[in-house]
């Protein structure tokens, strides 16, 4: 069987005013996997979304790897969902950054009130309640994320795939594989570390989930190189 090794992005640069693009340890991230995955896997192929961040860290694992990698192709499916949009429904005076910035400064800690602003966003968006206020329902972007699947394994052609995409897609793989519920899939996403690594054995129809979220790579080099934002 060959395997497919799905990847979320380096660390993004929360806060800035480009977040798509990767922050310095983000970079740094990126460069150990690269360290890592040498003499492991020479994949065939190369995929990620079309995002900054999927694109930077592709960048960062060839510099890491050090040999030349297949070109990255773009699959949209692969992309993340608008995770600010998702936050806004929710807090609509946060579409002005100054009064989040303000907020999240006034907080003891800014991360934290970030992530249970942004778990109690999701649970609303996955509801299935208040689908039309979104660009993207939940159940859109479930099914766009599962046919970008289909749509790399077909480009593959059975051999071992690099994938560089978000938490959100991946943990809407994981829960297509495993048959987790959608608050099971909320769970896991929380839980997707930066340059994590998930393998995905397919042939055929055949796919199984063999290894999630493996970031033993960061924890062998330095542990403060572990990050979820």
């Amino acid at each position: 069987m060959a395997t497919i090794y799905l990847i979320r992005h380096g660390q993004a640069s929360f806060g800035k005013d480009n977040y798509d693009q990767l922050s310095p340890r983000g970079w740094e991230q990126g460069q150990v996997l690269g360290r890592w995955l040498a003499g492991k896997v020479t994949p065939n192929a190369v995929f990620g979304g079309n995002m900054e961040r999927h694109r930077e860290t592709v960048e960062a694992i060839a510099s890491g790897f050090g040999q030349a990698l297949p070109d990255m192709q773009a699959v949209e499916g692969l992309n993340e969902f608008d995770h600010m949009q998702v936050v806004e429904r929710l807090k609509p005076e946060w579409a002005d950054r100054h009064v989040m910035a303000r907020d999240m400064a006034a907080f003891p800690k800014p991360a934290r009130l970030f992530q249970q602003v942004f778990e109690e966003a999701m649970a609303r968006w996955i509801s299935g309640e208040y689908d039309h206020e979104y660009a993207e329902s939940w159940g859109a972007f479930q099914a766009r994320v599962i046919a970008a699947l289909d749509e790399l394994i077909g480009y593959a052609d059975g051999g071992d795939v690099l994938v560089s995409t978000s938490g959100g897609p991946i943990a809407v793989i994981a829960q297509h594989l495993l048959a987790l519920s959608d608050e099971k899939a909320l769970a896991v996403n929380n839980v997707i570390a930066n340059t994590s690594v998930s393998r995905i054995l397919y042939s055929g129809p055949r796919r199984s989930l063999a290894v999630f979220n493996n970031y033993s790579h960061l924890e062998a080099e330095d542990p403060a190189l572990v990050t979820f934002r």
